[in-house]
C-alpha cells in the first residue's frame, strides 16, 4: 500500500532571551532585548516567506511572550496551542506533540526551550540538509534561534533523522 507524501516545514523557535531570577521558571517574562530578538526572529521568518498553519507554544511565560512578537513583527500564524507537554521537554517528548499536529497544517512553529528544541532539530535533520545550516546550528543554538525543517510525510509519523535542515537563522533586534 502506497501513502501520499506531504511536503511539510517544521520550525523550531527557541524562546527569546528571558529575565535571570530566583523566582517560578514558568513564569520567567522576556527582558527588552528578548522583546526585540522575538520581533527580529518573527521578522527573519517573515523574509523567508514562512507562515505556520499551526503553532505549538510552551505555556511558559517566556514562550508564550516570544509568541505574541513573532505575530506582531509580520509572521503569519494561526492559533497558537499552548502545549504544558512542550514545558522544558526532551526531544522524544517534543517529537509527541509533533505527532499530534493536524495533518492539514504544512506549516507547523514549535516555540520551545532548551535543551531539547537544539536537540531534537539535530536528530530530526541528523546531519541531512544544508551543510551551511548544520555548521551555524552546530555553533549553538542561542535564545531567538530558528531551525528550519523540511519532512515529507504525515506528522503522525515523523522520525529522527526524516527530516533535512534547510536554514538556521538567530532572530537579533
Amino acid at each position: 500500500m502506497t501513502r501520499a507524501s506531504h511536503d511539510r516545514t517544521l520550525i523550531l523557535l527557541r524562546h527569546a532571551k528571558a529575565e535571570q531570577g530566583s523566582g517560578v521558571d514558568a513564569e520567567r517574562k522576556l527582558t527588552d532585548r528578548g522583546v526585540r530578538d522575538a520581533k527580529a526572529a518573527g521578522r527573519w521568518i517573515a523574509e523567508h516567506g514562512y507562515g505556520a498553519d499551526e503553532v505549538l507554544c510552551s505555556p511558559a511565560v517566556r514562550t508564550t511572550m516570544t509568541c505574541d512578537a513573532v505575530a506582531t513583527a509580520g509572521c503569519s500564524e494561526a492559533e497558537v496551542r499552548h502545549d504544558r507537554r512542550i514545558y522544558n521537554a526532551s526531544p522524544e517528548a517534543l517529537l509527541e506533540v509533533l505527532h499530534d499536529a493536524p495533518e492539514d497544517a504544512n506549516v507547523v512553529l514549535l516555540v520551545g526551550h532548551a535543551p531539547g528544541l537544539p536537540s531534537l532539530a539535530s536528530l530530526l535533520a541528523d546531519g541531512k540538509g544544508s551543510t551551511i545550516a548544520h555548521e551555524h546550528m552546530s555553533e549553538g543554538f542561542p535564545t531567538s534561534g530558528i531551525a528550519v525543517l523540511s519532512y515529507a510525510g504525515a506528522w503522525s509519523e515523523l522520525g529522527f533523522a526524516d527530516a533535512r535542515l534547510e536554514r538556521f537563522g538567530v532572530g537579533r533586534g
